[in-house]
């Protein structure tokens, strides 16, 4: 294997070569997918696919290994960007339309997986409600910086964001309530904790965010404040808020989704979100880049018609609930018929929930549930992106001008939304 190039090396300089590969893999492979008009994504986690430890080992394993902390920040910035879509103006237009189609979405999708893997496939009632509860989540990084890649703008983009940050909830709740029933199975009794902590956890970070949020308005409301302070002020709080999520083994979309929402709603500034836009792209890219390093293509044949059978009913879920919720909501034709397009990615989150899945099982049948959530996550990271961008194309969410030559991006670019 090439890594053993790396043997020589001093841990440091190993660390920066592999860094240097990997950004320059994802700018080549981002060349290629554009001329495919295929979003930069894309793009990414092939580049990881290929120089990683599966396939060339370009960047070993034992370096790949210690870039876990990138997801977490790159999760804080997405997470951050996804809060400037819940300003009021926003929340007065979706309101609790919001609410139903996330519902009906995720748990359409969770109650599908569950049924079929139980009364279908004949497999225990803990494993068919773990992989139920975790076929909920959604990944909004990709459909994030698919959005961004395309400026896209407008009801569908701020109801698509809205519902897959909100995904994370109802992804918890639901993993949270089925490993509590798995544990009483086992032990006779409910885990009154088992329920209670997680969600305790993920409300204490919600109102850190929103301290996070009025702290970064106050600091920030001196218009002397150089452009270099406000983005180490915003990036320092979303290192310390990944930090504490990462602590108590929580996710940090949610607290730094509503720092954002928090310092949208009380400063209308926009111009700091454009900024940290600015900064964000080769953590990004790293980020996808990695994720798709973890992914190992093998794992597809491993899984059999069980996997195959999860990845198709998800997404049938997914879209099918999508468009009830729609519909019960009165929503626009564009989003009842498109929006489930655009909730097919599934990474950070549902990979998370597997491992502990994978503890609360069984040997064989946890790494089962392991392998198909691994394995399908290869293949929703890579048709994910090409679906948002389907679905922002065919919602009109995309101007038709940027689909062949997205415009470069610029951190001081504007909105064409008025500021509220």
């Amino acid at each position: 294997m090439l890594s053993a190039l790396y043997e020589p090396l001093t841990e440091n300089t190993s660390v920066l070569i592999a860094l240097s590969l990997i950004l320059f893999s994802g700018f080549l492979l981002t060349r290629l997918t554009k001329r495919l008009h295929l979003p930069n994504v894309s793009g990414f986690i092939l580049a990881g696919m290929i120089i990683g430890p599966h396939a060339l080992g370009l960047v070993p394993h034992q370096i790949v290994d210690r870039m876990g902390f990138v997801s977490d920040i790159a999760l804080a910035f997405i997470a951050f960007g996804v809060g400037k879509f819940f300003r009021k103006k926003t929340l007065k237009k979706t309101g609790w339309g919001v609410i139903v189609i996330t519902v009906m979405e995720s748990l359409l999708a969770g109650v599908l997986i569950s049924l079929a893997m139980y009364f279908i496939f004949g497999l225990p009632s803990a494993f068919s409600l773990l992989l139920g509860a975790i076929a909920t989540a959604t990944a909004p990084a990709s459909t994030m910086m698919t959005i961004n890649q395309y400026h896209a703008k407008g009801e569908f983009v701020d109801t698509l964001l809205q519902v897959a940050a909100l995904d994370d909830v109802v992804c918890l709740l639901a993993f949270s309530v089925a490993s509590a029933l798995v544990n009483s199975h086992d032990t006779g009794v409910t885990a009154v904790l088992d329920i209670v902590l997680p969600i305790v956890y993920n409300l204490l970070a919600i109102c850190l965010g929103f301290v996070c949020g009025w702290l970064l308005a106050r600091l920030l409301r001196p218009t002397t404040r150089s452009r270099d302070n406000r983005l180490i002020l915003v990036v320092a709080m979303l290192l310390g808020l990944s930090g504490l999520c990462a602590l108590v083994d929580i996710s940090p979309l949610l607290s730094c989704m509503v720092f954002g929402a928090s310092y949208i709603n009380l400063t209308r500034d926009k111009a700091l979100f454009h900024q940290l836009n600015g900064f964000t792209p080769p953590v990004m890219s790293i980020f996808f880049i990695v994720s798709g390093m973890n992914l190992d293509i093998r794992l597809l044949g491993t899984v059999g018609i069980i996997g195959v059978s999860y990845f198709f009913i998800r997404i049938l879920g997914k879209y099918g609930g999508a468009y009830l919720g729609a519909r019960a909501t009165h929503a626009p034709p564009e989003i009842r018929k498109y929006l489930g397009l655009a909730l097919i990615p599934q990474a950070g989150v549902a990979i998370g929930l597997a491992f502990l899945g994978q503890r609360l099982l069984p040997p064989a049948v946890g790494n089962m549930l392991l392998t198909i959530i691994l394995a399908s996550s290869v293949l929703y990271e890579l048709i994910g992106p090409a679906c948002a961008k389907l679905a922002l194309t065919l919602s009109g969410a995309i101007p038709k001008e940027h689909l062949k030559n997205p415009p470069p991006h610029s951190p001081d670019e504007t909105d064409d939304e008025e500021t509220p």
